[in-house]
């Protein structure tokens, strides 16, 4: 499956763009005071060898930060046909080249490894096309990154002349070759004879068939830009009605008539729409996929490329969908071209049960859920007996937006009295959104490394400044909890709640996060202002800008 609809569903899958800003470093920070404050023992303090405050939610790590140069040394193949681009030559790159496909990648980054051999291999096949293919490093050239919204790896874009489309197949070296020749080249095949048509019928799993007065002209160059778009699907054109019938289509109908011929329930989709690139190109998207889906690594591509964005899931185990499938079904045929319908089988462990995770559903009941992969993937919950008349009202409340979305959480902490504070969906409001107090918040993931390495440090912070009654420092398992104003993109995310002012988005961290560095970014953002300063003796005190002692650390 492609690293990106990976991580965009199966959100424990990828290591996301904004990580890389958050591994501590190996590199001392400057001794430096800030007015009154001394702040070089936190420095000290990050070097010292006293031991970690101990974390028991986490699994265990070293307290060395994450080596990516390490890493990054494993890959080792020849990809001498791949052009190494930067922040400052990638703008004259595109300008000289027709077609460049550039892929965004992070040297540690597993996906981006396992499609290097494949990456450099399609390089090599396609110099005689004419097609550059080249690299960027994600972790080095942060502007070309940021300039085209990188948030996962690999990302792949396809330039010609200079415009950017961002390539979701797979990452192998067929299919990046099979896909960048049919947008280079012709993609509409003709059929002059009945023997072809058979064979394209029996031998194809689904295609698009126009029948034309010409098979030049303006209805081709239509039907040939859409082929562009659809990497799955073949196109082909016709001027004998004789095939013309085999594919469903009357030889008296009226020219030109398009249709679609699945090996699915649903068979065949006639087109009734204007003979335009964008109608017909929204017609196939809707119609390439069956009128219910079964979520695997291969469709995922296919569900997530469909314009419709609202999802209705199914999750069920193989002994449940048996009965629940046509009832599923006939809904899915009332709300054709409005609604994406998906069965997910919540007893495949390699697939299902990830994405039964990110939906929050466990157990082994059958449930319904409503998505929407864009507004902020909001989630809605059925309940009752699935029945074709209760999915039906319930899809119309979500066409209507009728409905209550839901936020998974784990259970509320019996006890919360550490230095770093555990937040889950539930309580999120009574510690984050407390306008009384400032908010700093690290939202992670348990699997993630750039997490685990900075979670010593971040300890030691919390640590620091647990006498500081006006702030608290927190932590949220990000893929277990969730909560309308916990906003990321990526693991860990950093995120400051200022006091008083708690309807605003957070204020995000734009610093390397080292001791000394982090409590500046607090200090500066804090809208209560606090005082941390070294006692006369050996231990670290807090002081309230008032001048009231706090405890001694």
């Amino acid at each position: 499956m492609p690293s990106r609809v990976i991580i965009f569903f199966l959100c424990i899958s990828s290591l996301l763009f904004f990580s890389l800003f958050f591994t501590p470093s190996h590199a001392k920070t400057p001794v430096f005071s800030d007015n009154d404050e001394f702040l070089s023992f936190l420095e000290d303090y990050e070097d010292s060898t006293e031991p970690d405050i101990p974390n028991h939610d986490r699994p265990e790590v070293p307290s060395a930060p994450f080596d990516h140069a390490q890493e990054a040394d494993d890959i080792n193949i020849d990809d001498e046909d791949v052009v190494a681009l930067t922040d400052r030559n990638l703008d004259d790159f595109l300008e000289d080249n027709k077609y460049v496909m550039v892929e965004f990648y992070t040297p540690w980054n597993g996906h981006c490894k396992a499609l290097a051999p494949e990456y450099a291999d399609a390089a090599t096949e396609l110099k005689t096309e004419n097609v550059v293919l080249a690299k960027i490093n994600a972790a080095k050239e942060v502007e070309a990154a940021d300039n085209y919204d990188v948030r996962s790896f690999p990302t792949i874009f396809f330039f010609v002349d200079g415009d950017p489309e961002l390539y979701q197949g797979r990452i192998t070296k067929n299919a990046i070759v099979s896909w960048i020749k049919k947008k280079i080249g012709s993609s509409v095949y003709n059929i002059t004879t009945t023997e072809d048509a058979e064979r394209v019928l029996t031998s194809e799993d689904k295609v698009v068939l126009a029948y034309l007065d010409s098979l030049v002209g303006s209805a081709t160059d239509q039907l040939s830009a859409v082929s562009k778009l659809e990497i799955d699907v073949n196109f082909y054109q016709t001027t004998n009605p004789n095939v013309a019938k085999l594919f469903n289509i009357e030889d008296n109908a009226k020219r030109p008539a398009l249709v679609m011929i699945k090996k699915e329930p649903e068979k065949v989709v006639h087109y009734d729409g204007k003979f335009r690139k964008s109608s017909i190109a929204k017609f196939v998207s809707a119609s390439k996929l069956p009128l219910v889906t079964t979520f695997t690594k291969e469709t995922a591509p296919l569900i997530f490329a469909s314009p419709i964005k609202k999802q209705v899931l199914l999750f069920a185990t193989a002994n449940d969908i048996e009965k629940l499938f046509p009832t599923f079904q006939d809904a899915a045929k009332l709300f054709k071209g409005k609604l994406n319908f998906v069965f997910v089988k919540t007893d495949d462990e390699e697939v299902g049960r990830p994405v039964s995770n990110y939906f929050g559903v466990t157990g082994d009941a059958p449930q319904v859920i409503g998505y929407i992969e864009e507004d902020d993937r909001k989630k809605f919950r059925f309940d009752g007996d699935i029945t074709l008349e209760k999915i039906k009202a319930f899809n119309e409340d979500f066409l209507e937006d009728k409905l209550k979305p839901f936020y998974k959480s784990d259970p509320i902490p019996e006890t919360n009295d550490a230095d770093v504070k555990i937040v889950v969906g539930n309580n999120f409001d009574e510690i984050i959104l407390n306008e009384s107090k400032d908010a700093f918040l690290e939202i992670y993931a348990p699997w993630c490394r750039q997490c685990q390495a900075l979670e010593p440090m971040f300890n030691k912070l919390a640590h620091h400044l647990h006498g500081v009654e006006s702030l608290v420092i927190a932590k949220m398992e990000g893929t277990r909890n969730e909560h309308p104003r916990a906003k990321f993109i990526g693991f860990p995310s950093l995120q400051f709640f200022p006091a008083g002012n708690k309807s605003i988005d957070p204020i995000l961290v734009d610093t390397e996060p080292t001791l000394v560095a982090l409590y500046k970014f607090i200090k500066k953002n804090a809208a209560i202002p606090f005082k941390l300063e070294r006692p006369a003796s050996s231990k670290v005190g807090v002081k309230r800008e008032n001048g009231n002692a706090r405890d001694e650390l």
